[in-house]
C-alpha cells in the first residue's frame, strides 16, 4: 500500500473514531481547505453538510462571524480557524458565533486546537475542536441577570482565594459600598460572620466549600456602625470556578420594630400601673382576668392575688347579670365600649358607680380588652344634693330671670332625656302667647278669639310647639312652660 493510500485509511479511521463524539470536530489541510467535520461540528454551526461551513478558511469567514463574548469582534487572522493554520496551538477560547446576516449571535463556542504532524515534524491535519456551550452561557447570562436584579442582598466568593468576584446592587444599597470596595477584598477583609454566634462555624464551612447555614450577623456598614442580617452560603459553579452564593436579608428594621415593641410595653405598662382612674385587662374569649391597676385595686379592694387568672363572671364585678351580659354582647358586635354608666361590685359587696369604657387590644396571638373604670359615686352624691336644692328653690321661682328659671329647669331633667330639651328662645312670640294661654286653661277656641285666629291656625301653633319642645300632650306642653315661668297668656318677655 502506498503512503498516500495508507494515510487516506488513517484519516478514514480517524473520521470515523470521531463522528460520534459530542463534541465538534472539523479537520483542516494545510492548504486552508475544510477537509472533514463531524454531525457535532456540523450541528454547532446551525448546517448539515461540510460545504455550507464553507470550501476553505475564507468562505469560513465570510459565511461566520465570531466575537468574543466582551463583543470585540475577531478580525483576519484571529479567527480560532485562522489561528490553528498558523501552527498555533491553544485550549478554551470562547467565541460567540453569528451566521453572515444575522444580527445576534446564535451559538457559543468554547475551541480548542490540534496540530497533526507528519514524520518529518511538519504539519499533517490540522485540527479544531469545538464543544456548543450556547446553554450553559445561556444560563450564566440567566444567573447574572438575576444576580443583579435580585433586591435582596448577594455577593459571590471566589473559594480558591476568598476574594468576592460579584456583588449585585442590593448589598451596595445595603452597605454604602462602592462595587470596587468589595471586588478583589477577601471575606475576611468584609467581615460578613461579625458578631455571628456560629462565626467559626461559618469560616470552616467556606474553607471546605460547603453550605453555611442561615445565622445571624452584624454587617459592617461604609460609613461605619453595623446592621443586623442573617446570611446564608450556598456553593456554586461559576466560569467553572468553584465559588460561594452569599445572601443576606436585613433584619435591622425588624430589630427597630421589637425595640420600639419593648418601649411601647414598658410605657403601657407605667401608664398602667400609674393612671389615676381603675384599670383591668381581660382575655377577650372568655374574659378571664390578665392584669389590674393599683387604682382598681383601691376602688374595688380586690388585689392581684384574688384577681388571678379568674372570670369576672365568677367575680361577679357588675351589680347584675343584666349589665355584663349587655356590655359583653357590645364588645363582640363593636369591640369597643365608651362612658357607659353601670355599677360596679366591690370585693365588700359596697356597689361604686362608675363610667366604664372598654376596647379590644388586638395585637399579639391572644386579643384582650382594655377595661377602664371611672369612680362617679362622689359625683353622683353631688348631682343628687344639687337636685335636692333645685327642686326646694323651685318651688317659689317667681323672683327668677327668665334666663336662671329655663336653665334650672334643665338641670332638673334626668340625663337620658336631657337631650329633647329645648330654651324657650326657640319658640315664636305667636307660640309663646298660644302656650301661655294654654297653661290658664284655655281650649284652642278660647285662643282662637283671644289672639284672633281661626282654630285651624291655632291647631298648627299647638302642633309646631310640641314638636319643637318634644311633647305630644297639652299636660305635658304645659307642666314644661310652667316649669319656665310661662303660664300666662298675652305676649311674653324674655329675659335680657
Amino acid at each position: 500500500m502506498s503512503i498516500d493510500a495508507r494515510q487516506e485509511s488513517d484519516l478514514q479511521n480517524l473520521q470515523q473514531i470521531v463522528s460520534g463524539l459530542t463534541e465538534g470536530v472539523m479537520l483542516i489541510d494545510p492548504d486552508q481547505t475544510l477537509r472533514w467535520a463531524n454531525n457535532a461540528a456540523l450541528k454547532a454551526h446551525g448546517v448539515r453538510t461540510i460545504e455550507e461551513l464553507g470550501h476553505d478558511v475564507a468562505e469560513y469567514r465570510r459565511r461566520f462571524h465570531l466575537r468574543y463574548r466582551n463583543n470585540h469582534l475577531l478580525d483576519h487572522g484571529n479567527y480560532p480557524i485562522d489561528r490553528v493554520v498558523a501552527g498555533e496551538t491553544f485550549s478554551e477560547i470562547v467565541v460567540e458565533v453569528t451566521p453572515v446576516g444575522g444580527t445576534e449571535p446564535e451559538w457559543t463556542h468554547q475551541v480548542r486546537s490540534m496540530v497533526m504532524t507528519d514524520e518529518d515534524g511538519g504539519p499533517e491535519r490540522l485540527v479544531l475542536i469545538i464543544q456548543d456551550v450556547s446553554d450553559r452561557f445561556e444560563a450564566e447570562d440567566r444567573f447574572e441577570q438575576t444576580f443583579n436584579a435580585n433586591p435582596a442582598p448577594a455577593l459571590i466568593c471566589r473559594l480558591s482565594d476568598q476574594r468576592f468576584i460579584k456583588v449585585n446592587r442590593g448589598f451596595l444599597d445595603l452597605t454604602g459600598f462602592d462595587r470596587d470596595d468589595v471586588i478583589g477584598r477577601t471575606a475576611y477583609e468584609i467581615d460578613l460572620f461579625n458578631g455571628a454566634d456560629q462565626r467559626d462555624r461559618a469560616k470552616q464551612c467556606l474553607h471546605d466549600g460547603v453550605t453555611v447555614p442561615q445565622m445571624e450577623a452584624e454587617l459592617g456598614m461604609s460609613g461605619g456602625g453595623t446592621r443586623l442580617v442573617i446570611i446564608a452560603g450556598q456553593p456554586i459553579e461559576l466560569d467553572d470556578q468553584d465559588c460561594m452564593l452569599f445572601t443576606l436579608a436585613d433584619l435591622e428594621r425588624r430589630r427597630l420594630a421589637e425595640t420600639a415593641l419593648v418601649h411601647s410595653e414598658a410605657r403601657f405598662d407605667r401608664t398602667f400601673q400609674m393612671a389615676p382612674a381603675a384599670m383591668m385587662i381581660t382575655s377577650r374569649e372568655d374574659l378571664k382576668l390578665v392584669d389590674i391597676n393599683p387604682a382598681f385595686e383601691r376602688m374595688t379592694g380586690y388585689d392581684q392575688d384574688a384577681t388571678a387568672d379568674q372570670c369576672v363572671t365568677k367575680l361577679d364585678l357588675w351589680e347584675t347579670a343584666a349589665i355584663r351580659r349587655s356590655m359583653e354582647a357590645e364588645l363582640r358586635s363593636t369591640g369597643l365600649i365608651a362612658s357607659r354608666d353601670a355599677r360596679l361590685r366591690g370585693r365588700d359587696g359596697a356597689l361604686i358607680d362608675c363610667l366604664v369604657s372598654a376596647s379590644v387590644i388586638e395585637g399579639g396571638t391572644h386579643p384582650c380588652v382594655l377595661w377602664v373604670l371611672q369612680d362617679i359615686s362622689d359625683r353622683r352624691s353631688s348631682e343628687a344634693e344639687m337636685l335636692a336644692s333645685i327642686e326646694a328653690v323651685m318651688k317659689d321661682a317667681s323672683w327668677f330671670s327668665r334666663a336662671l328659671v329655663e336653665k334650672l329647669a334643665n338641670l332638673r331633667v334626668p340625663p337620658s332625656s336631657a337631650e329633647h330639651v329645648k330654651e324657650v328662645a326657640d319658640l315664636t312670640p305667636k307660640e309663646k302667647q298660644v302656650l301661655g294661654l294654654m297653661c290658664q286653661g284655655a281650649d284652642d277656641a278660647r285662643i282662637g278669639e283671644t289672639l284672633n285666629m281661626s282654630r285651624n291656625t291655632v291647631r298648627n301653633h299647638v302642633a309646631r310647639i310640641y314638636g319643637k319642645i318634644g311633647v305630644n300632650k297639652r299636660g305635658a306642653a304645659i307642666v314644661w312652660a310652667r316649669e319656665r315661668g310661662l303660664n300666662h297668656g298675652g305676649p311674653v318677655k324674655t329675659a335680657p
